[in-house]
């Protein structure tokens, strides 16, 4: 076996990849850090009221007391526990409806205009609704979640079905192939980065309907942290909950991007 090396070239444009690289991650790095300070500072000389705004120095106080009484790891679990569950049923109801009104033209052109009304509504509008028929509990928040991202999720993937190579279609059609054939040898591997880049969307999207649902139907997460923390003025609680909701997301969306990686 021949055993290729790159060249001085390859090499150069190597190492001046990497430096970018490594120069990305430490500015980014080096910006939440003035970020912090500033707001530290205009916290501490008086710019901002501290006791609105909150501030680094005070959110980490409070984190610390969360962490040692151990409910932050309650919270912040349940939140999680309840966006991987929706985005799980948003991943395998989508692809399943849109697989189905691929199969189906009458099917397709009877639901698109109520999947597009469904779609638009704005998800928050159901959240009563929801609690109403179902109660105040777990089932009511990973249901608003769902909410949020399937009728998006179903849109999307069916689209991408819909532009499907037709040549490839036809080809299988010609050696005696039939649906289920175009199915799992054309549609479905072919269609696998638009499946991945649309479960980077819902993640988020399953998030934002689980803050929304424990708003309004929770006694745990830390969608019910934030509406606490506002109604008896702990903003350090409050501000606390949406910088951990920020870090939560990011690692959620780098989790699908791992996966992304490794199907390649």
């Amino acid at each position: 076996m021949i055993e290729t090396h790159p060249t001085l070239a390859q090499q150069e444009f190597i190492a001046k990849e990497m430096l970018h690289r490594r120069n990305v991650r430490i500015l980014r790095i080096m910006l939440l850090v003035l970020l912090l300070a500033l707001w530290e500072l205009c916290a501490r000389l008086g710019i901002i009221n501290d006791f609105i705004f909150s501030s680094p120095s005070r959110m980490t106080i409070c984190f610390i007391g969360m962490v040692k009484d151990g409910t932050i790891f309650l919270h912040t679990g349940v939140t999680v526990m309840e966006t991987l569950v929706s985005f799980a049923l948003v991943v395998v109801v989508g692809l399943a409806t849109a697989i189905l009104l691929w199969s189906s033209r009458s099917v397709s052109e009877v639901l698109e205009p109520y999947l597009v009304m469904l779609n638009s509504l704005p998800k928050s509008a159901l959240a009563p609704i929801l609690i109403v028929w179902l109660g105040n509990n777990i089932k009511t928040i990973i249901v608003a979640a769902i909410s949020v991202a399937v009728f998006g999720c179903i849109m999307t993937l069916h689209t991408g079905f819909m532009q499907t190579d037709p040549d490839k279609v036809k080809l299988i059609y010609s050696l005696g192939g039939t649906k289920k054939d175009v199915l799992t040898k054309v549609l479905l591997p072919g269609s696998v980065p638009l499946i991945i880049s649309n479960m980077k969307v819902n993640i988020g999207l399953c998030l934002v309907g689980v803050i929304i649902g424990e708003f309004l139907a929770a006694n745990k997460g830390l969608g019910y942290l934030i509406i606490y923390g506002s109604q008896v003025f702990k903003m350090d609680l409050v501000v606390m909950s949406i910088v951990i909701l920020c870090i939560v997301s990011a690692i959620l969306y780098q989790g699908i991007t791992v996966l992304e990686k490794r199907m390649k």
